[in-house]
């Protein structure tokens, strides 16, 4: 019996493929792209990735969840960016998807210790809160 596993990746449609790219480049520091084919390109997110695809005439994808190391910071910079901000922890980019950032300590999302030393994230621990969610489901010592 098939089950879900995780999202390899999520793909976003902008109306401009550098002009997105340097909007997150804006409020993230060191983006890497994982790539780039045709219309796309791909936002590197260790062993994930957003695929950005420029189309003539988007659609907003809607409400994302993107999981950051340092939630204040990272709204601190979309409002410097210019982003639209919707409450206390989200933004618009320019082609209307919404951007829900919460803090890798704070949700159950877990990635291995030798990932978030790839991403020069080491050390980056979950919060009491978050072990207990995933200790009552068997996720965690």
């Amino acid at each position: 019996m098939p089950r879900l596993v995780g999202i390899n990746h999520l793909a976003v449609e902008v109306g401009d493929l550098e002009e997105a790219i340097a909007f997150f480049g804006r409020i993230f520091d060191d983006v890497q792209l994982r790539g780039r084919a045709g219309n796309m390109a791909f936002l590197d997110m260790g062993d994930q990735f957003v695929a950005l695809e420029s189309v003539s005439r988007p659609l907003s994808a809607g409400h994302i969840g993107v999981v950051v190391d340092d939630q204040a910071e990272t709204v601190r910079r979309a409002r410097e960016a210019g982003a639209e901000m919707v409450g206390s922890h989200d933004f618009r980019d320019p082609w209307g998807n919404q951007w829900q950032v919460v803090d890798y300590r704070d949700v159950q999302f877990t990635k291995t210790p030798r990932v978030l030393e790839g991403m020069g994230l080491a050390g980056l621990a979950k919060s009491e809160r978050a072990l207990g969610e995933l200790r009552a489901k068997g996720l965690a010592d």
